[in-house]
């Protein structure tokens, strides 16, 4: 199901983790103009209060720190009282700290995959007895192609995608005889703070309102992985095949760092 959904399906509930900003933002916005309910989850929703009022029947939104196992289901358990069902939940919540391997430090690794991938495990754990009871659901989780391809001075958020890759594979696989289903998104780069704070070409970049509202329209996808579109997919597909264009593409990364003053001098 895509697009403008019939009156039947207008009752679907989606919790979206990551909802106050970028791409989730947007996924919300075209979700809600689409006729879902929606639950958005965020640790700041100072951008989803505003919305309220012109959604008074159809969007939820709490105040949320994923790594937080209270929090978590305190919001999923919010959800259930007052909608009675999760139909689908979209893992967007995650931070980008960037930074060499060797100018960071093991909690920022800790603080990088308590968001990334221990923010998912809570909220699926949370989402999954339900969804199990009733035998359907779809579980998306938004996933990056630096989690597969890498990127200088994105070790531990490669890794925490990384890792978002194996577990959804996984999980995936021990789910197969029910009917819920277990997805990894890929964006497109989009241009949202974390983005461009890394000073990545204008060129590379799409408006994060383009890629939300593209990725919501495939919200109902049950398919292994659902990419933005065909360039987002194509593009992965390359630069998984052709490693050289990742080196090339990211080089200048390695250059300014090796250019840099020694951490301890600076």
């Amino acid at each position: 199901m895509g697009g403008i959904m019939d009156h039947a399906a207008t009752r679907r509930v989606v919790v979206l983790t990551g909802a106050n900003e970028g791409i989730g933002h947007h996924m919300l916005r075209t979700l809600l103009d689409d006729g879902y309910r929606v639950a958005g989850l965020d640790i700041d929703v100072s951008n989803l209060e505003p919305l309220q009022d012109a959604h008074p029947d159809s969007l939820r939104y709490h105040e949320c720190d994923v790594t937080s196992d209270a929090d978590v289901q305190a919001a999923v358990d919010a959800v259930l009282d007052e909608w009675g069902r999760i139909d689908i939940l979209v893992n967007n919540a995650a931070i980008l700290h960037f930074g060499f391997f060797e100018d960071q430090t093991l909690d920022d690794a800790n603080t990088v995959f308590d968001v990334n991938v221990f923010g998912y495990l809570r909220t699926i754990h949370a989402v999954l007895p339900h969804m199990r009871a009733r035998n359907v659901g779809i579980i998306h989780n938004v996933s990056s192609g630096v989690g597969l391809v890498g990127n200088p001075g994105l070790t531990g958020y490669g890794a925490s995608k990384g890792a978002i890759e194996a577990f959804t594979k996984s999980l995936r696989l021990e789910l197969q005889d029910t009917g819920v289903a277990v997805t990894v998104m890929h964006p497109r780069l989009a241009a949202t703070r974390s983005a461009l704070d890394l000073g990545y070409p204008d060129s590379q970049l799409r408006d994060p309102t383009d890629v939300g509202r593209k990725l919501a329209r495939k919200i109902e996808s049950r398919k292994p992985v659902v990419f933005t579109d065909r360039v987002t997919r194509l593009g992965l597909w390359a630069a998984q095949r052709f490693p050289f264009l990742v080196r090339r593409g990211t080089r200048r990364f390695v250059e300014e760092h090796e250019a840099a003053p020694p951490a301890d001098a600076r």
